[in-house]
């Protein structure tokens, strides 16, 4: 996880926001407070992104020294088919990338981005 990026998201963030309100001094109470949740998800997405991202188990099989995750319908151990990205929607609506290990299941044939 990386605490360097995520001082630099939360300081645009106060800049952005300092700014947005530089341009609405008349804004009211609740268009600020939905102004700054807006760019919290901002934050928001940017943190689950990398939480996920350094999970160890995320990893798994053979080059990774994890076991492989069985299919959650037939229990089979699933074949590994590479990495794929995996697009997620936050809360707040901002997308989540994340880069994971995807499998196949060897008798049914189901494909997986396991959990982790």
């Amino acid at each position: 996880m990386d605490e360097q990026v995520w001082g630099e998201k939360s300081i645009e963030i106060l800049t952005d926001v300092k700014e947005w309100r530089g341009s609405h001094p008349k804004a009211t109470y609740v268009e600020i407070e939905k102004e700054v949740h807006r760019r919290m998800m901002e934050l928001e997405a940017q943190l689950l992104q990398d939480t996920a991202q350094a999970s160890p188990s995320r990893e798994w099989g053979k080059r990774s020294g994890q076991p492989a995750v069985l299919c959650p319908t037939c229990e089979v151990p699933l074949q590994m088919r590479g990495k794929q990205k995996r697009r997620l929607q936050g809360n707040g609506g901002q997308q989540v990338t994340l880069n994971r290990a995807y499998g196949t299941c060897p008798r049914c044939g189901e494909g997986f981005f396991p959990p982790g």
